[in-house]
C-alpha cells in the first residue's frame, strides 16, 4: 500500500450559526490541507500518482472555497461552515475528480489553525 500527500492553503471567512462564543460572529481563517490518496500498484514510471495532477484536482475543488465567505455557497446553506463540515465536502469533491485514477482518496486533513485540525475520512 502506497499513500501520497500533498499540502495546499485557502483563506474564507464565516461564522457559526447556533452557536455561543466567539465563532458566532464574522470571522476568517488561512486553511491549511492535507490530501492524502492511497493505491496498490505504480504505474510505468514508478508513481502512484503523479503530484502535479493531484495539485492540480485538488486546487480545482479549493478554488471554489479561497476568499469567499462560506455561509453564502450552496453546501453551507443549511449546515454550519466547521472544519468538519468543510472537510467532509472538500473529500466528497476531490473523491469524484479522482474516479478516473487508480487511487483511492484516504484523508483530507484540514487545518483551521496552525494548532487545530480536523481529519475526515470514509470508512
Amino acid at each position: 500500500m502506497y499513500r501520497l500527500t500533498v499540502k495546499r492553503r485557502f483563506s474564507a471567512a464565516h461564522h457559526l450559526r447556533d452557536y455561543e462564543g466567539k465563532c458566532a460572529q464574522l470571522h476568517g481563517h488561512n486553511y491549511n490541507v492535507e490530501i492524502t490518496v492511497q493505491g496498490d500498484k505504480l504505474d510505468d514510471a514508478g508513481m502512484l500518482m503523479d503530484f502535479g495532477k493531484l495539485k492540480q484536482i485538488c486546487d480545482q475543488v479549493l478554488d471554489r472555497y479561497d476568499h469567499v465567505y462560506l455561509n453564502e455557497l450552496p453546501e453551507f446553506a443549511q449546515a454550519n461552515a466547521t472544519s468538519e463540515n468543510l472537510a467532509a465536502t472538500i473529500f466528497e469533491r476531490i473523491a469524484k475528480l479522482l474516479s478516473d485514477f487508480d487511487v483511492r482518496l484516504f484523508e483530507v486533513k484540514l487545518y483551521e489553525t496552525e494548532d487545530s485540525a480536523t481529519i475526515y475520512r470514509e470508512s
